[in-house]
Order: C-alpha cells, then sequence, then structure tokens
C-alpha cells in the first residue's frame, strides 16, 4: 500500500478523533482481513506493507525486528543544506510512552543520508531573505522510534512540517507558502525477504505529484 499522509495504520487511542485507517480500507478494498507486518507514522507516506494471514504477518514481523535482514529507503525535505552525505550516529533514549521494564533505556541508532537537491525558498527566515532546503534520501540502519525525524532534529536539519522535532514558525510559514501542510517525509523503498520462498523483495511506492511543488516554486538553480 502506498500510505497517504494524515492517515493512521490502525486505530489507536492516541488520536481517538480519527475514523478513517489504512487497515480498515484496504480490508474494505480486498473484502478480506489483512495484518500491517508494520507501522508508518501517521504523517509519513509511502510503502506500507501487509500481509493476508496472521502466520505470515507473524513472519514478517520477526524479520522486522532482526533489523539487518531489512532496508529502508526515505526521502524528506529538510531545513538547510546539509553535507552531500554521512552517517548519523547518535544513541536514542526510549520515548516515555515506549518504555518497558527490563530494556536499556538508551539505544545505538545509526542513519546514512545523502543530498540530491537544494532548494531557496522565497521566504524570509531570520535574518535570510530566503530559506534554504534540500532533498535527501535516508536509509536507517537500524528500526528506532521516530529515529528519522530525531536523528535530523540532532544535526540542525529538521525535517519541514516535524510538528514534534522541527519548528513551527517555520513549518506554518512554508506550509502556507506551498498551500498545503505536511510532514515531508516518504517511505520510498522497502527491501525485505519474502517470509515463505526467501526470495528477495524490493517494494516501491511513487511519492505524489506534491513533491514536485519544491523544484518548482525554488528560486536556486
Amino acid at each position: 500500500m502506498n500510505k497517504p499522509p494524515g492517515l493512521l495504520v490502525h486505530r489507536t487511542g492516541l488520536d481517538a478523533g480519527e475514523t478513517q485507517f489504512a487497515l480498515q480500507l484496504l480490508r474494505d478494498q480486498l473484502g478480506r482481513p489483512v495484518w500491517p507486518a508494520h507501522r508508518l507514522d501517521k504523517g509519513t507516506s509511502g510503502v506500507l506493507l501487509f500481509a493476508l494471514d496472521a502466520a505470515t504477518a507473524s513472519l514478517l514481523g520477526q524479520t522486522f525486528d532482526v533489523g539487518d535482514s531489512v532496508k529502508k529507503t526515505y526521502r524528506a525535505v529538510v531545513r538547510g543544506w546539509p553535507p552531500a552525505e554521512g552517517l548519523i550516529d547518535h544513541p536514542l533514549k526510549r520515548m516515555p510512552d515506549d518504555a518497558r521494564v527490563g530494556r536499556e533505556e538508551v539505544q545505538d541508532a545509526q542513519t546514512r543520508y545523502r543530498t540530491l537537491e537544494h532548494y531557496e525558498l522565497p521566504l524570509p527566515y531570520g535574518s535570510f531573505a530566503t530559506t534554504r532546503c534540500a532533498l535527501v534520501e535516508l536509509q536507517p540502519l537500524t528500526g528506532r522510534r521516530h529515529q528519522l525525524r530525531r536523528h535530523l532534529k540532532h544535526i540542525a536539519h529538521p525535517i519541514i512540517g516535524d510538528a514534534t522535532h522541527g519548528k513551527g514558525p517555520l513549518n506554518r510559514a512554508v506550509a502556507e507558502l506551498l498551500g498545503m501542510q505536511r510532514l515531508w517525509l516518504h517511505a520510498l523503498r522497502l527491501q525485505i525477504r519474502h517470509p515463505v520462498s526467501n526470495l528477495p523483495l524490493s517494494i516501491e511506492a511513487t511519492p505524489s505529484r506534491t513533491w514536485m511543488v519544491w523544484p518548482e516554486i525554488s528560486t536556486h538553480r
């Protein structure tokens, strides 16, 4: 499934006001039960993998838990112009609602990134006449909660539209300029082995046309 931004994977008490969920929509579309193999944040768009039976979902879940047998690739628009490429090696503390007895409080976390495009928006930011942003490709080498969003905040290049780890005034100004408000994070590609055949799978979800607004509005050439 290519999940749109703003759609929850399944019902949760943390967002009780929502009435639509990816699980429900896909179940209704196929006319049969489905089981999510992993999750994406509500604001994140892109590849979302489901299984058609509970046993396969359990096997896929075990694959995701191993971590190094799954390769994920994301695209994001971030504030500023990061270096051409790099490795963010920064341990992350478990989030308050993810604390479990007997588990370590701080976990190793690594993310590789590379900058694909530079943008410059006709939007004053602080003492600058324009706002610099960049399209980056991200590959999380570990699977910590909100890892990409927290790692990009750590290197001072937060994802545009990130209400938790980004800059509120900048997010609002960019949303007004673009005419849309969203988290600019997309799960582009998921590479995993089939839980039964063990054959490699590569699943892609093309970003929506709305992503083209960035180069179209940029004054950087």
